[in-house]
């Protein structure tokens, strides 16, 4: 499919920058096959040292791939993961880049969102990333606050922001594809988040549907949706209070992204936009390790670095 064709090579060519003497691994799932055949076309016209890895679908978001798909990432330059599940935060991902592997995951990935998010100035989300960032980099706390019902605030303590620009071009990097976003895991939170745009399993929340999270002392203490607790409480069992973690402020940066479709992938970096991440955060400067990591998406927010609001990238069509 020609449309898929110009996604991955805009992936493989742009944003992963592969080149003819490094070594690839497309890392994909039973049910992203042809996303994963496409961007395996394209990385084996520039390599010879290009393989592609399909597996069962993992059975949630962040739960670790098979022992062989976990070896084919750390021996890889390059790791392209369109998978069902997200390999975002897992020991894998984390041991490939630590191993000197250039990694684009692509969680949840469908061939629209593939097609659409890829069509991007991706040197332009880097600049937006970069004004984001200096507005937030030295802040102790930020609050985000929505006419939605949301009021928490967030101690960052030394945990570094990062950027999540698409470009994924020095060794040990990693990003999701589509990208556009700044993140931390902070130290700690104390409040309550309202989710009134995307989150798993509803997909794009009907208007006047909200996911209310209550959380004390980093720990989420109330989860309104039944559906999500139980996924949560499933979690706990495994690995106990860490399933409850706040995990993630993430703040959107794709002004390409015009309005929300459903999909967390894509979502998530809508320019204007705030996402809130509950479960593992070991794999983004935390210290949390957990069979989940939840994101909800926020309308219409405003953030306060240290008291003062910052600028939000925001689409024109948004």
């Amino acid at each position: 499919m020609a449309a898929l064709r110009a996604a991955a090579e805009t992936a493989v060519r742009q944003c992963l920058n592969l080149e003819a003497e490094e070594s690839c691994a497309v890392v994909t799932d039973d049910e992203r096959e042809p996303i994963g055949e496409a961007l395996y076309e394209v990385a084996s016209e520039i390599t010879d040292d290009a393989v592609i890895v399909r597996y069962p679908p993992g059975e949630t978001h962040g739960s670790e791939p098979p022992e062989p798909v976990a070896a084919a990432m750390a021996g890889a330059d390059v790791v392209l993961a369109p998978t069902t599940k997200s390999l975002s935060h897992t020991r894998a991902r984390t041991e490939a880049n630590e191993a000197g592997a250039r990694v684009a995951t692509l969680p949840g990935i469908t061939e629209d969102v593939f097609t659409t998010g890829l069509d991007a100035d991706y040197e332009s989300i880097a600049a937006h990333c970069e004004a984001v960032r200096e507005q937030v980099a030295d802040a102790d706390e930020i609050r985000v606050t929505t006419d939605a019902g949301t009021d928490i605030a967030f101690g960052v303590g030394n945990r570094e922001w990062f950027s999540d620009t698409g470009i994924v071009h020095e060794a040990g990097q990693m990003s999701n594809l589509p990208a556009g976003e700044v993140f931390v895991s902070p130290t700690t939170a104390n409040g309550t988040f309202v989710v009134d745009g995307t989150m798993r399993p509803h997909g794009l929340l009907e208007d006047g549907h909200r996911l209310t999270f209550d959380v004390e002392d980093g720990l989420v203490t109330h989860i309104s949706d039944d559906e999500i607790r139980a996924t949560v409480e499933d979690a706990a069992d495994e690995v106990g209070d860490a399933a409850y973690n706040l995990a993630e402020l993430g703040i959107g940066t794709n002004v390409a992204v015009t309005e929300l479709v459903g999909s967390v992938l894509l979502d998530e970096k809508a320019g204007g936009t705030v996402h809130i991440a509950i479960g593992d955060n070991a794999g983004i400067g935390g210290e949390t390790e957990a069979p989940i990591h939840l994101d909800g998406i926020l309308r219409e927010p405003t953030v306060f670095a240290d008291g003062v609001p910052i600028d939000l990238p925001q689409s024109d069509d948004f």
